[in-house]
């Protein structure tokens, strides 16, 4: 019988640990994707490079491998005639190498395999591909759109509550105008890579991935294998964002490679020019949002309709407007999303999808509704703070928006802020300031696995098949593992990263420490039910965690508020963010090190969200021009100034986890656009509605 899990005392939990690979890192030894499959006596490995197509939509008529094959060093070229056969091509996004069919710029239209990485690429350019081009779409203006079946995390399509027209008709005030977010790129600074090797009966991949056993689960069918001729490696990832959650075509395409040399290792890195193409990113979204309030600003009825765009290869919606179901309270409120498909790259998870790009069109509405009901930002906001959640209508878990709006305008220095924008000014700087509110779900993910076992003198292993991307989870699981065991960290020795481990599910959706951790403390606690309160060496226990959170009773949700300071010169319209505060509510945090890292990440991605990511694709080629950090700008160092972090004390919250936390990954990127584009409003007067936000708005 397996031991429920329940709540556990915190005695390393809340306190300062070192990260638990800080030193490999630091010094060079920890090894990422492209670093393995040379050892234990195997060939030397292969270089794989792509061939894509120079086209968005069409067949491809002819590959002609001929100059290619003939430089040095070219070991073989793999296309959709001599590319070994997958037993499932349903998925188009990764079903490569299979026909002639080209749905997008960028597809992966051969393969070259090459002695060194010099003579790979320099066969890649060789090759040459003949095409019979057919139209194609590659812009959501004047798209044609239909209503998805669902929108990404099984969210309804469409929702509505109460009776909008007639809230619209009796309002006294109406916020109605249109907000968009342009594509954004992951950018991770590892690039998509694997290293993959068939030894005739097996398939080991060394991959840079968010979820081992999600890949080892969708490559197996595809490739006509058993689970357990599968395994996937993660040791090391230098980060993702979402875009390495699911696989990718690269990743297929390593292991086509590899399936075709038996026996030798072949290592494939995407370029950073390729990630734009290939590895998913952000959709561009536009919301239409209408706010029907009564003169003091209490919410009548809210509107969101938002469209995107996906792949006509494969879907992917962006639940952009799902927020505003449960954000604020309102007597009536409708969402819907729309979607266009375009013979455009595939669309995917970014930091916070549906919540940042949602957020931002909602806050700045809210901060609109806020000017023209001369009510203060934050006091609009508390006005309508809804007592139960109005998606759902139950109780909130632990809903503490009003403690992060109070405790972040106490900090920030809110008090005695001018109402009206453009009326303070430092030389030829206009300085204004602002605020939105953020929110995300509490994810959890049932299905997670975990092996305890004792090793004598009060030392444990504990094994799960979770992945660290950098965010800290091999530090935080050890301090679940120990207090749930009365140990010192110390003493847990803690093995992930493999499918050789016990199933776990994807780095992602701010759920990864939770699943986790609410797996490997059920599983602690059936050790000690099978095997008493200190178990002999050798004995262990292996749990599945299906259940936890009571998500039918509760609504279960993280909240936070963000303030920013923004200057806009004058003369330039240059814009500069030199304060920048997060307030949060997330539950206990576990290890406030590798927390404050994060909610410092999301806050600097917000801010390199808000004032620079644009990625531009030209619809007459369908391609994406801002293909590298030079031409798709992100924050630099240059750009991030004074950034505070506080979390509320006393959160601990064992309704989400049986240690009390919930996830912190995404929660600080959302909201935080919204508040730079409030606080250029408040110091210019000139209200952008799209992101980035850029100088040329407030050039007069």
């Amino acid at each position: 019988m397996t031991q429920q899990a329940t709540p556990i005392e915190a005695r390393s939990m809340g306190t300062h640990l070192d990260r638990a690979d800080g030193r490999e890192k630091v010094t060079g030894h920890a090894r990422y994707a492209m670093e393995h499959g040379a050892d234990d006596g195997v060939e030397a490995p292969l270089t794989a490079w792509l061939v894509q197509s120079t086209i968005a939509r069409g067949r491809v008529v002819r590959v002609d491998p001929a100059a290619a094959l003939a430089h040095p060093g070219v070991v073989s070229v793999l296309d959709h005639e001599s590319a070994p056969r997958l037993a499932d091509t349903e998925d188009r996004e990764l079903a490569i190498l299979q026909d002639d069919r080209v749905g997008l710029r960028g597809q992966i239209v051969a393969v070259v395999l090459a002695e060194t990485p010099e003579a790979a690429r320099e066969g890649a350019r060789l090759v040459h591909v003949a095409y019979d081009e057919e139209p194609h779409r590659a812009s959501l203006e004047g798209a044609e759109t239909y209503a998805p079946e669902s929108v990404n995390a099984g969210h309804e399509t469409d929702w509505a509550d109460g009776d909008v027209a007639t809230a619209f008709a009796g309002a006294a005030v109406v916020v109605d105008q249109r907000y968009s977010t342009p594509h954004e790129h992951n950018s991770p600074m590892e690039p998509h890579a694997a290293t993959a090797l068939w030894d005739g009966e097996r398939l080991t991949l060394w991959d840079s991935t968010q979820a081992v056993h999600a890949v080892a689960t969708t490559f197996a069918p595809m490739l006509g294998l058993e689970a357990a001729q599968i395994t996937v490696r993660a040791p090391y990832v230098g980060g993702g964002f979402g875009s390495k959650g699911l696989p990718h075509a690269p990743e297929m395409a390593a292991a086509l490679a590899a399936l075709s040399v038996p026996g030798r290792p072949v290592k494939l890195a995407v370029t950073r020019q390729q990630m734009f193409a290939l590895t998913g990113y952000r959709t561009e979204t536009v919301s239409h949002v209408r706010l029907a309030a009564e003169p003091d600003g209490r919410l009548l009825g809210i509107e969101q309709h938002a469209v995107s765009q996906t792949s006509a290869i494969k879907e992917f919606t962006e639940q952009t407007a799902t927020a505003a179901r449960m954000m604020y309270a309102a007597p009536a409120r409708a969402t819907t999303h729309r979607v266009a498909a375009l013979d455009v790259a595939v669309p995917s998870w970014m930091r916070a999808p549906g919540e940042m790009p949602g957020m931002f069109a909602q806050e700045v509405a809210m901060d609109e509704l806020a000017f023209a009901c001369e009510v203060d930002p934050i006091e609009l906001r508390v006005r309508n703070e809804p007592d139960v959640d109005p998606e759902t209508g139950n109780p909130w878990n632990n809903r503490r928006l009003v403690e992060c709006l109070e405790r972040g305008a106490e900090r920030f220095g809110w008090s005695g802020r001018p109402s009206a924008p453009g009326t303070v000014q430092d030389g030829d700087w206009w300085v204004g300031t602002g605020v939105a509110a953020a929110t995300y779900p509490t994810l959890w993910m049932p299905g997670n696995t975990a092996r305890v076992e004792s090793l004598g003198g009060g030392r444990y292993a504990v094994s799960i098949g979770a992945v660290d991307i950098g965010t800290g989870a091999r530090t935080v699981l050890v301090q679940i593992a120990a207090d749930a065991l009365g140990v010192d960290p110390a003493a847990v020795d803690l093995h992930i990263g493999d499918t050789d481990q016990p199933a776990a599910t994807v780095a992602g959706g701010s759920a990864g420490t939770g699943s986790w951790g609410t797996a490997i403390v059920q599983t602690v606690q059936q050790l000690r039910a099978d095997h008493g309160e200190h178990p002999d060496a050798g004995v262990a226990s292996t749990a599945t965690a299906e259940a936890y959170p009571d998500m039918d009773r509760y609504a279960l949700h993280s909240f936070g508020a963000v303030f920013a300071e923004v200057r806009v010169h004058r003369w330039t319209g240059e814009l500069r963010a030199p304060r920048l505060l997060g307030v949060y509510s997330s539950g206990r945090v576990v290890n406030p090190m590798t927390a404050r890292s994060q909610f410092y990440g999301g806050l600097v991605m917000g801010l390199s969200g808000a004032l620079f990511e644009e990625s531009v694709r030209d619809p007459r080629f369908g391609h994406v021009v801002t293909q590298d950090l030079a031409t798709y700008h992100v924050a630099s160092h240059a750009d991030v100034h004074g950034i505070e972090v506080e979390w509320l004390a006393d959160d601990t919250d064992t309704l989400a986890t049986p240690f009390g936390g919930r996830g912190i990954g995404e929660i600080g990127i959302v909201g935080t656009a919204a508040a730079v584009a409030n606080a250029a409003w408040h110091a210019t007067g000139i209200r952008v509605r799209d992101l980035p936000v850029t100088a040329d708005r407030f050039v007069r």
